[in-house]
């Protein structure tokens, strides 16, 4: 299990926890990102301080990390059917909410991933995602970061960085968040937009470092005694996290002229709170029946041009599937 990615009880666990720590925290931010309020509260200027562009990145990330594991398990040939079925989804997806990120998914998993994969080795994809990276931090950030994060989660799944770096990687990305975070606070009115551009490079390297703190920290919590009720809870949003994101981003649509009206803002917590954990609740029933979600089984099926097999014929399943690659 050599990886620091990889590092908490087992690596699938591990991966469909930080995925689901992530779908937890990707809801809170949609909610509070799509109803905008003004006069801005604390706890506006709260969540887009902490939480605001911190979890998109884990999900790049991690989509690199499942991009290998599939393919090792598929191979290329069958990733061209999965990768469009996403964008399908993405398309169907845009109709009602236009922040969708699925299609982004498809495309660069089909135009960037897919090519890395026949580099040799995990240094020259770790190189290319540097330049990537560093690229999408100074046209924007925002979407333009999730080629590089790709790459970057392909590159430590074949390197397999040792777990003795997460306390290190973590003080150091804490810190530095903590200072970029101040700097671009302090960098004038970013309420109505910052004008100099320097700004936002100031705050998407700012993001980024908590995303690294994010996911270390937690990667590192997995390993404590609470890794395992913390993972009970968690495991289910992100063994489902195709099926979640879809559900959330519809109670988003939905609830937006409530939470909207709302001067105190705490609908944002409250919708998100209950959708989170009614998510939660009904993936850990619907696991312990079926192999995949509704939402993955479907997406299978289409990939694999056949009906798949989900119903579990005993109360729990001892062969643990490799998560789909993209689950946004």
């Amino acid at each position: 299990m050599g990886g620091f990615v990889l590092a908490a009880v087992t690596r699938i666990r591990a991966l469909d926890a930080l995925r689901g720590f992530a779908v937890a925290g990707i809801m809170l931010v949609n909610t509070w990102q799509h109803t905008p309020h003004k006069p801005r509260t604390g706890l506006d200027t709260t969540i887009e301080i902490l939480f605001q562009s911190h979890f998109y990145p884990i999900f790049s990330l991690l989509f690199g990390i499942s991009f290998v594991l599939f393919l090792q398990r598929a191979g290329r040939l069958r990733l061209l059917p999965r990768l469009f079925w996403l964008f399908c989804f993405g398309i169907a997806q845009h109709a009602f909410y236009e922040g969708e990120v699925l299609t982004d998914y498809a495309f660069y998993g089909l135009v960037l991933l897919l090519p890395a994969s026949f580099l040799s080795g995990g240094a020259p994809i770790l190189l290319l995602s540097a330049g990537v990276i560093t690229w999408g931090v100074l046209t924007g950030g925002g979407i333009m970061l999730i080629p590089g994060l790709f790459l970057l989660g392909m590159a430590l799944m074949q390197l397999r960085p040792p777990a003795w770096l997460l306390p290190p990687v973590l003080a150091v990305s804490a810190l530095a968040s903590a200072l970029l975070s101040g700097a671009w606070l302090t960098s004038g009115d970013w309420a109505n937009g910052p004008r100099d551009p320097r700004v936002w490079i100031v705050y998407t390297l700012a993001t980024l470092a908590g995303a690294a703190a994010f996911s270390t920290g937690f990667l590192l919590l997995l390993r404590t005694r609470w890794g395992d009720p913390l993972s009970a809870v968690l495991e289910p949003l992100g063994r489902m996290a195709l099926t979640n994101y879809l559900t959330g981003t519809a109670v988003v649509v939905l609830t937006a002229p409530l939470v909207a009206a709302d001067p105190t803002r705490w609908s944002v917590v409250a919708v998100a709170a209950l959708t989170v954990t009614a998510q939660a609740l009904f993936g850990r029933w619907w696991l312990a029946r079926h192999r995949y979600g509704p939402m993955e089984w479907i997406w299978r099926c289409l990939t694999w041009f056949r009906r798949v097999p989900n119903r579990l014929e005993s109360g729990r399943d001892h062969h643990r599937p490799v998560p789909d690659p993209g689950l946004p």
